[in-house]
C-alpha cells in the first residue's frame, strides 16, 4: 500500500511556517508497513487542490492531506474536495454541537462562522476530533482513498493515531515492515560507510540500509519488508531477523554507537550518571551553556545535574575556576592546559564527581594560524583523571557550538564507561 502526503496552505510555500505534519505523518506511515511515495505542498486555491489531489491519486493508494478546514474563507479544502467528488454540502448538527460544548466549556461566544465549520461533504466519512474542532474526512472514490485533516499538528496526530491508522490497517492488506536504529557520533558518514562495507554487501535485498546524518552523528536505520506471502508469524520472523542483524551491524563499529532508535546522547549520558550515581557538572567558555541546556532537556536530569558556571573571561576563568594566570597567559584561554584546570577546578566549584570543560574559537573571528576558528578544547575530569580531546571544526559560530555540545557529550559518555 502507497500513500501521498498533500499540504495545503499559502503559509508553507511562503515558508511562513515549516510542514512539520508531512514528517511526522511520513514516520507514522512508514513504521506501519505503509509506503509514502510522494509529498506535494500546494496554495489556498481551487485549481492547485484539484492539481494536487488529481496528480497524487495517479501515485498511490492514499492521499492524505491537510489543512484548509478552518471556518475562514481562504479555507475551500472541504468545498474543492465535494466538488472533485460530485457531494453536496450538508449541515451537520453533531459536529456543530460539539463545537458549541467547547466554546461553552472555554467561556466564549459561539462564531456565526462555526455554521460553515459543521458545514460538510455529504459524501465523507467524518472521524470525530476530540481535540479541536473540524473532524477528519474519508472519501473513496475510483478505488481510492482520499482523507482531509486539519493542519493543526496536535489535531492531526490525534486523528491520525486514533482514526486514520487504524481505518487504512483495517482497509489494505500489509505487508510487515520493521525498523531498527543505531545512532553513532564522532564518525563522518563516507567514514562509517567504508567500515561497514561488507556487512552493508551482505545484506539480503529486503533489507535496506539509510544513513540519516546530522552534526557530529550519523543514524544507521535497518528496514526490512516481508516479501513472501503474510503467515501469521510473519512480522514476528522478520523482527527478529532485524534483532540479529543491528547487533551484527554494532558489532562491526561499537565505539561509534551511544544509543538505539529514538535515544539522545543527553539522554544516554543521563542514564549512566544516573546507574553510576555520579554527580556531573559544566564550565563552560565558548559553548556558553550550550551543553548544560542539552543535558537539561531531559526531564529528572536534576538528579545528576546540580549546574554549570559559564566562565567566558580570563578573570572569570581565574577567579570562578582556580586556572592559574601563567597558565592563561603561557598557553592561552584556547589550549589543553587551560581546559585541564577548568575541568580539575570545576569538581570544587560545584561539588560534582565528574565534569566537563570546553573553551574554543566558535568565530567567525579570532582566530589565529595556530588556533584557527574552530579550534576547540575540551576535558572530562574526576578525582583521579583527566582525558582531554582538541577538534578542529569550520567558520560557523553556531554549527561550532552545537558540534562541540555532540562531541563533548560524548566525550563524558566514553569517559564515564572507561573507553578513553
Amino acid at each position: 500500500m502507497t500513500a501521498h502526503l498533500l499540504t495545503i496552505g499559502d503559509e508553507i510555500l511562503i515558508g511562513q511556517i515549516v510542514d512539520t505534519n508531512s514528517a511526522w505523518m511520513s514516520r507514522e506511515l512508514t513504521l506501519r508497513g505503509i509506503r509514502v511515495n510522494g509529498k506535494t505542498s500546494v496554495g489556498d486555491t481551487r485549481e492547485a487542490i484539484v492539481e494536487g489531489v488529481t496528480h497524487a491519486a495517479k501515485n498511490a493508494d492514499v492521499v492524505i492531506m491537510t489543512g484548509g478546514l478552518g471556518p475562514t474563507k481562504d479555507d475551500i479544502t472541504k468545498t474543492t474536495l465535494a466538488e472533485m467528488f460530485s457531494a453536496r454540502m450538508v449541515f451537520h448538527q453533531e459536529t456543530y454541537d460539539r463545537i458549541v460544548a467547547y466554546f461553552q466549556k472555554v467561556g466564549r461566544p459561539v462564531s456565526p462562522a462555526m455554521v460553515g465549520q459543521a458545514t460538510l461533504p455529504d459524501k465523507a466519512t467524518l472521524m470525530i476530533n476530540k481535540v479541536g474542532q473540524a473532524p477528519g474526512m474519508w472519501f473513496e472514490h475510483e478505488g481510492k482513498v482520499f482523507i482531509s485533516l486539519p493542519g493543526v499538528p496536535f489535531e492531526m496526530e490525534y486523528l491520525m493515531t486514533n482514526e486514520v491508522i487504524p481505518r487504512l490497517l483495517r482497509r489494505f492488506p500489509i505487508h510487515p515492515i520493521a525498523h531498527r536504529t543505531l545512532l553513532t557520533a564522532g564518525e563522518g558518514e563516507s567514514n562509517i560507510a567504508r567500515r561497514i562495507e561488507a556487512f552493508e554487501d551482505a545484506l539480503p535485498p529486503y533489507i535496506k540500509l539509510a544513513y540519516l546524518p546530522a552534526l557530529g552523528q550519523v543514524r544507521l536505520r535497518l528496514t526490512g519488508t516481508w516479501q513472501d506471502e503474510v503467515a501469521p508469524d510473519s512480522e514476528l520472523r522478520l523482527n527478529s531477523e532485524l534483532d540479529t542483524k543491528i547487533a551484527e551491524l554494532q558489532a562491526v563499529i561499537p565505539d561509534l554507537v551511544f544509543g538505539r532508535e529514538e535515544e539522545t546522547l543527553p539522554q544516554v549520558v543521563g542514564k549512566i550518571l544516573l546507574a553510576q550515581g555520579k554527580q556531573f557538572g559544566t564550565a563552560e567558555s565558548c559553548t556558553g551553556g550550550y551543553v548544560a541546556h542539552l543535558i537539561t532537556t531531559v526531564p529528572g536530569s536534576s538528579a545528576y545535574f546540580p549546574g554549570t558556571v559559564v566562565t567566558y573571561s580570563y578573570e572569570m576563568k581565574t577567579k570562578l575556576l582556580g586556572v592559574k594566570t601563567e597558565i592563561l597567559t603561557r598557553f592561552g584561554a584556547v589550549s589543553e592546559e587551560t581546559v585541564r584546570e577548568m575541568a580539575q577546578g570545576a569538581l570544587d566549584t560545584l561539588g560534582v564527581d565528574v565534569t566537563l570543560a570546553i573553551s574554543g574559537i566558535a568565530g567567525p573571528d579570532g582566530g589565529t594560524p595556530d588556533k584557527p576558528v574552530g579550534t576547540v578544547w575540551m576535558a572530562v575530569s574526576d578525582r583521579t583523571r583527566t582525558v582531554t580531546q582538541k577538534h578542529i571544526f569550520g567558520r560557523d559560530r553556531l554549527k561550532n557550538i552545537q558540534l562541540t555540545g555532540t562531541y563533548a557529550l560524548n566525550l563524558v559518555r566514553k569517559f564515564l564507561l572507561g573507553e578513553v
